[in-house]
């Protein structure tokens, strides 16, 4: 399957993945009605720029909260890995894991294969973001196709309030 491009306004793929705390999260659905989800897609256990990016979400978790936003990162990372990665994070917001191939690629997300084995062992995603508005569309969408571009989450926090505060449609959407 080739990746797709994502539609602004469309929905995400429906995909129902484990979380490292236990139970399961579907992307686009956020676990309360009314609120938006944010899912953060990382590249896992290997990239450092990762970690930091994790650590630094945790930090915010009460700002996005704030403004009415669920997070989730998610990474194609198995279990024993994405554990650890919360582990030496120390996030303590929803992380999934075990993110296919052909998920990825459904997202239209950037897919890279390791450098070398002791990077990693297996096709990763680059990162990505996609907030999810309270009526279930994609509103914003970021993606990478590198470690080092990725949504400032200080700035999607402002974005998030701006965009409920003056009623800002989709963008995007001209076909």
């Amino acid at each position: 399957m080739a990746p797709t491009k994502l539609s602004s306004g469309s929905r995400l793929p429906e995909f129902t993945l484990p979380l490292v705390s236990g139970g399961e999260v579907t992307l686009g659905h956020p676990k309360k009605k009314g609120i938006w989800q944010v899912v953060f897609i990382y590249r896992g256990l290997h990239c450092p720029i990762c970690k930091t990016y994790l650590k630094k979400l945790e930090d915010l978790k009460e700002k996005f909260h704030a403004v009415g936003a669920e997070m989730v990162a998610v990474s194609g990372d198995p279990e024993h890995k994405a554990r650890k990665m919360v582990e030496e994070t120390g996030a303590t917001f929803p992380v999934a894991y075990g993110l296919s191939i052909e998920q990825m690629k459904e997202l239209g997300l950037y897919i890279s294969l390791p450098r070398s084995k002791e990077e990693t062992d297996q096709p990763f995603p680059e990162p990505a973001m996609f907030a999810v508005n309270p009526d279930g569309q994609v509103q914003l969408i970021d993606m990478s196709n590198t470690p080092f571009n990725r949504s400032d989450p200080e700035e999607l926090i402002d974005t998030l309030k701006w965009i409920q505060e003056n009623d800002y449609p989709i963008r995007g959407t001209y076909e």
